[in-house]
């Protein structure tokens, strides 16, 4: 076997587009794959946020857009000829118990996960380079729902690791992977907590396997992994500290 075709494949002159990307976990994967030499687009829905992310990390690029919205995403996407690797992160925590919530709150956890990843793919269409990588996100409530007003969430978690298996059939030889991020500290993570945070986190980290939360720039090496190791496809990849154990 040819030693090329098994290690991972460089970033250098690579477009990444990374939606979700301003902040937290995605925000990490864009700075860390600008590091690997790659041409960076961050978007998300804060302009001031992602012009100031552009800024400090001397990105190729930023884009607003609201991925519920499929105008919104047409016209962000326009102007880029080319994707080598799409990440697709964006997604608000979602809460409220089926038989209460009002149903724009639960559409709102599909329409930001499975149906942006519908439209921007086919928005972007053949600009997505024959041999990009697909990277989604689902996280812990895919595997382990509670009682606690996440079902619409961790269904919508659990779809977009079935649309990435089945992605991968249907866009090969493109890659389609989803990362499963467990408790992980970020601006998301603190702000879905509210005021019981600090006592909840306490708590967590007695439980968990490691005696702590990961750190977004864990979860984002974990993207860059599924960006360039070339034979990772359909698969989902747990970045938990071991969450799923206990």
């Amino acid at each position: 076997m040819n030693i090329s075709s098994v290690i991972p494949s460089s970033l250098s002159g690579k477009t990444v587009l990374i939606i979700g990307g301003t902040s937290g976990i995605g925000l990490s994967a864009a700075i860390q794959a600008k590091a690997a030499g790659a041409a960076v687009i961050v978007a998300g829905m804060n302009a001031e946020r992602a012009a100031a992310a552009q800024a400090e990390h001397g990105f190729a690029g930023h884009r607003v857009l609201d991925v519920t919205s499929e105008a919104d995403i047409e016209r962000g996407l326009a102007d880029l000829p080319r994707v080598d690797h799409l990440v697709l992160l964006a997604g608000s925590f979602v809460v409220g118990k089926v038989l209460d919530a009002e149903l724009p709150v639960l559409h709102r956890a599909f329409d930001e996960r499975l149906w942006a990843a519908v439209h921007v793919i086919r928005t972007l269409g053949d600009r997505l380079a024959a041999d990009a990588s697909i990277t989604f996100i689902s996280g812990a409530l895919a595997d382990r729902p509670n009682a606690h007003g996440t079902a619409m969430l961790g269904a919508a978690s659990a779809a977009m690791e079935a649309l990435a298996r089945g992605l991968a059939l249907e866009l090969a030889p493109r890659r389609v992977n989803t990362l499963s991020p467990g408790p992980i500290k970020t601006p998301l993570w603190d702000k879905s907590l509210g005021d019981n945070r600090d006592a909840y986190v306490v708590s967590l980290q007695s439980a968990l396997p490691l005696q702590r939360l990961g750190h977004a720039d864990e979860a984002g090496a974990a993207a860059l992994f599924l960006m360039t190791n070339n034979y990772m496809n359909g698969a989902t990849l747990h970045v938990d500290g071991g969450s799923r154990l206990v």
